[in-house]
C-alpha cells in the first residue's frame, strides 16, 4: 500500500529537526508572511503547544510581530494580554490564566501556556514604548455571556447612558444567556424570538461611537475601546453561531470560521493604528482551522475555514499555514464533552494517512509544500488525523479521520514522530507522572 516514491519524495525534502526549540530552518521557510497560521493535530500535546511557543517568540523578537491571536474565547485571552502588557488586575501568570474556566480549561491552563505567558511578559517589560508590546488576543465567539458584561461594564465607566441602552438589549437574553444552546433552540424552533437586531445595533452603537471612546486614556484607552467594540462584536457573531447549530453543523462551523477571520483582520488594523506600522500576527489554531478546507472533503461539502479566508482575502504570499503532525504517543483529551481531562494514548497512525507516511519517511522534521511539484503530485489526497478536545479510540477511524490534500491544504508540515500529552495545571495526581509511549523511540 505504501508508495515508495513518495516516501523518498518526502525525505529529499525534509529538514531534520533537533527537538521543538530547533526553528531557524522553519523561520526561514515562514520568510516575509505578515500572517503565520500555525496548527496542531491535538489540542492537547506538548511537543505542538512549545514548538509554536518557540516560533512565535523568534517571531516577536526577529521580525517585529505584533502579538499572537489563538483558538480562544476574546475575553478570556484579554486578561491575559492585559498581564503580558503590564496592565490589568492579575499579578501573577497564574492570575492571568484563572479566567480560563470554561471547558476545555486544559487547552488554555497548562504548563506550555503559563511558560508563554512567563515569556510575553519578559518580552513586554523590555519594551518603554507601550504602543509596541506584544498582546494574547482570542478569536472565537464561544463567550455570548461574558462578552456582553465586558460590553456594558466598559460603558458604564466611559458613558453611563450607552449602558442603560445595551442593558436593555441585552436583556432580550432573558437569563437565555447562561445557556446559549438553549437559547437557539428556543429562537430555531419558535419558542422565543431572536435577538439578532438588538446585538446588531449594539454594535453599530460601539462602532459609531469608538473614535470618541478611543481618545480617551492614551494607548490604553484606544484599546480598550477596541476591545469593548470587539466584545459587541462577539456577541453578535454568537447569537448567529447559536442559531445556526440547529440549522446542521455547516453553517455554525462557516459562522464560526468566519467570525475568526474577521476578527484577524479587524485586530490587525487595530495593531496597525497603534503601532504605525503594518501590524503582523501570529495564529494558534487546531489544523482543522488553519489548513485550506478547499483541499479537504470538509470544504467539499461547504465549509470555509479560517486558512482558506486568509489566504483568499490576503493573498498566498502575504500568509503561512504551516500544520503538525504526530504519529503517536499520549494526548490529554476527554472522553466526552464536559467531562474531566485525562491523558490518553494516542493510536499509531492508519496505513494510508500523511502521519503514516510521515512516520515512514523519519522523525521529527520540517516539511516544506510549495514549490515542490514532484512532492505535491506524489502525496496526493491522503488520510489525515483530527484529535480535537475528545479523543475516542475505539472509533478512530471514523471519529478522528478525514480526506485531504495536505499539499493544498498547508505550506509546510512539521512532524513530531512521537508526542506526549500537555500536562494541566490543575492536573489531577493520576496526570501528574508521564509514562514512556510503548511506541518510544522507534515508533514501532
Amino acid at each position: 500500500m505504501f508508495d515508495r516514491a513518495v516516501i523518498r519524495a518526502i525525505k529529499a525534502a525534509a529538514v531534520p529537526l533537533h527537538g521543538v526549540t530547533d526553528t531557524d530552518a522553519i523561520v526561514e521557510a515562514i520568510g516575509d508572511a505578515s500572517i503565520v497560521l500555525l496548527g496542531e493535530a491535538t489540542h492537547g500535546t506538548h511537543e505542538f503547544y512549545r514548538s509554536r511557543m518557540e516560533i512565535s517568540m523568534r517571531l516577536l523578537r526577529d521580525k517585529g510581530f505584533a502579538g499572537i491571536a489563538v483558538e480562544s474565547d476574546w475575553p478570556d485571552a484579554l486578561d491575559v494580554s492585559r498581564y503580558v502588557q503590564g496592565r490589568g488586575a492579575a499579578g501573577t501568570p497564574q492570575e492571568a490564566l484563572k479566567s480560563y474556566e470554561r471547558f476545555p480549561r486544559w487547552m488554555w491552563r497548562n504548563d506550555d501556556v503559563l511558560e508563554l505567558v512567563k515569556r510575553l511578559r519578559a518580552f513586554n517589560d523590555g519594551i518603554a514604548d507601550e504602543t509596541q508590546r506584544a498582546g494574547f488576543f482570542g478569536l472565537d465567539l464561544y463567550s455570548l455571556r461574558r462578552s456582553m458584561q465586558a460590553v456594558v461594564a466598559y460603558l458604564d465607566q466611559v458613558d453611563p447612558d450607552a449602558a442603560q441602552r445595551a442593558r436593555a438589549r441585552y436583556e432580550c437574553f432573558d437569563h437565555l444567556a447562561e445557556d446559549p444552546q438553549r437559547y437557539g433552540y428556543a429562537t430555531t424552533f419558535g419558542m422565543k424570538k431572536d435577538c439578532e437586531a438588538e446585538v446588531m445595533r449594539q454594535l453599530m452603537g460601539m462602532t459609531a461611537n469608538f473614535e470618541r471612546y478611543a481618545g480617551l486614556d492614551g494607548a490604553e484607552g484606544f484599546d480598550e475601546a477596541f476591545y469593548a467594540q470587539q466584545n459587541a462584536r462577539v456577541a453578535q457573531n454568537a447569537e448567529s453561531y447559536y442559531r445556526a447549530m440547529f440549522a446542521g453543523r455547516h453553517a455554525s462551523w462557516n459562522v464560526r470560521d468566519t467570525h475568526m477571520a474577521d476578527t484577524l483582520d479587524a485586530l490587525r488594523e487595530h495593531l496597525t493604528r497603534r503601532r504605525g506600522s503594518p501590524a503582523r500576527i501570529v495564529v494558534w489554531a487546531h489544523n482543522s482551522h488553519i489548513g485550506d478546507a478547499r483541499a479537504t472533503e470538509m470544504g467539499r461539502q461547504g465549509e470555509v475555514n479560517l486558512g482558506q479566508l486568509v489566504r483568499q482575502r490576503h493573498g498566498p504570499e502575504q500568509c503561512c499555514l504551516l500544520g503538525y503532525t504526530t504519529h503517536a504517543g499520549t494526548v490529554t483529551a476527554a472522553s466526552e464533552w464536559e467531562q474531566p481531562a485525562e491523558r490518553k494514548n494516542v493510536l499509531p497512525s492508519l496505513e494510508d494517512s500523511v502521519e503514516n507516511l510521515m512516520h515512514r519517511a523519519g522523525h521529527d522534521f520540517l516539511l516544506p509544500l510549495c514549490g515542490n511539484a514532484e512532492l505535491q503530485k506524489q502525496l496526493g489526497q491522503r488520510l489525515e488525523r483530527a484529535i480535537g478536545v475528545i479523543y475516542l479510540p475505539q472509533s478512530e477511524r471514523i471519529s478522528h479521520y478525514f480526506r485531504s490534500e495536505p499539499a493544498r491544504q498547508f505550506d509546510a508540515l512539521i512532524h513530531f514522530d512521537t508526542t506526549r500529552a500537555v500536562r494541566p495545571m490543575d492536573a489531577p495526581a493520576e496526570m501528574l507522572h508521564e509514562e514512556t509511549p510503548e511506541t518510544y523511540p522507534t515508533g514501532i
